[in-house]
């Protein structure tokens, strides 16, 4: 497949694991860049700078082709060394970043100067225009659909991917509410050229998570996400479990709700040991609702050749009926129940 994404990323398929917390490692990252796709580390997953360095060093030694790596900038009393992380990328001779969160507008003249393609997340088109007016390669927005942070404009990717290539020049990548071929299909004929998935790579076997967690995901229905965070006007969309509960619980209560009041429920760390430790409802989960979509936990490479596969009969399909062939097979799941 050839889109400006797969030209610009090096890549063979248009296809991009997103920057998660604690789950963008170099097991996952450097299983989605052999499979076709690019593979992202997350920077803030290590503790430090160097940490980071000595996990691209680690994927380095578990793939020749070329992965990223995501760096999501946030306000912060006490913020991270974000131009330390970033010295690192440069160092090390990674030549794509994804950025999330605040503008990457301070360190793009930098970045470009070393040859580093930069991606960054949006959830709306006028903050995406406002990062190509800033120079970056590439936009990758984000519908109301996906885990994480999906804004305030509650926007789903049906109508927010036609809107943002309507109007940019620079290559947008559809994120948010993909998980298989027909999704890619859909982003496809939308005007993408390409996709950004997170929920999905969470159920594959190279994913850095407990098995019961992965479980949880298949058996996860599309209703089974929450959001939390409404009230504080900061909205992040979480698998359901007791903890998301008792935040959104909190939230409602009479006289309303301070980031203190929940803070202990929401703690990275508490997260963290929930991924690793396979009990759903020790820690906040983060989960698109995607998770109605999947149904089982397959290699990055089987995943990805599925998807391709499925996108291209999608297609076809479509361009069939298009031409009025009414002898174009009917959508089927066969090739997903082959592999």
């Amino acid at each position: 497949m050839k889109t400006r994404i797969t030209e610009l990323l090096g890549i063979r398929y248009p296809i991009i694991q997103g920057g998660m917390q604690w789950v963008g490692t170099a097991e996952l990252a450097a299983a989605v860049s052999n499979a076709g796709g690019l593979g992202i580390l997350t920077a803030l997953t290590q503790p430090t700078p160097e940490a980071l360095a000595r996990e691209i060093d680690r994927c380095r030694g578990m793939t020749d082709q070329p992965f990223g790596v995501n760096l999501t900038i946030l306000p912060s009393v006490k913020p991270p060394p974000y131009a330390e992380y970033l010295d690192v990328v440069i160092e090390r001779g990674v030549k794509m970043i994804e950025t999330a969160g605040n503008s990457p507008r301070d360190f793009i003249e930098k970045l470009k100067h070393h040859g580093v393609r930069i991606v960054h997340k949006c959830t709306s088109v006028r903050h995406a225009l406002s990062a190509e007016r800033n120079g970056v390669d590439a936009v990758s927005i984000d519908g109301f659909e996906c885990a994480g942070h999906p804004g305030e404009d509650d926007v789903p990717g049906l109508v927010l991917i036609p809107l943002a290539t309507r109007v940019l020049r620079i290559p947008v990548v559809a994120s948010g509410g993909i998980a298989d071929g027909r999704g890619m299909a859909a982003a496809l004929t939308l005007g993408a050229e390409g996709v950004n998935m997170g929920t999905r790579f969470c159920a594959t076997v190279e994913a850095p998570i407990h098995e019961q967690i992965k479980q949880a995901l298949v058996k996860a229905t599309e209703r089974d996400t929450q959001l939390i965070f409404r009230r504080l006007r900061n909205t992040g969309r979480v698998l359901k479990n007791a903890v998301s509960d008792e935040v959104v619980a909190t939230e409602r209560r009479p006289g309303g709700c301070e980031f203190s009041d929940i803070q202990p429920l929401v703690a990275g760390a508490r997260g963290r040991g929930a991924l690793h430790s396979g009990e759903v409802d020790a820690g906040l989960v983060w989960a698109g609702q995607v998770v109605g979509l999947i149904d089982d936990i397959p290699t990055c490479d089987e995943l990805l050749q599925r998807m391709v596969a499925q996108c291209r009969e999608s297609l076809a399909r479509a361009a069939a009926w298009a031409a009025h062939d009414l002898t174009a097979p009917p959508a089927s799941d066969g090739l997903r129940l082959q592999l």
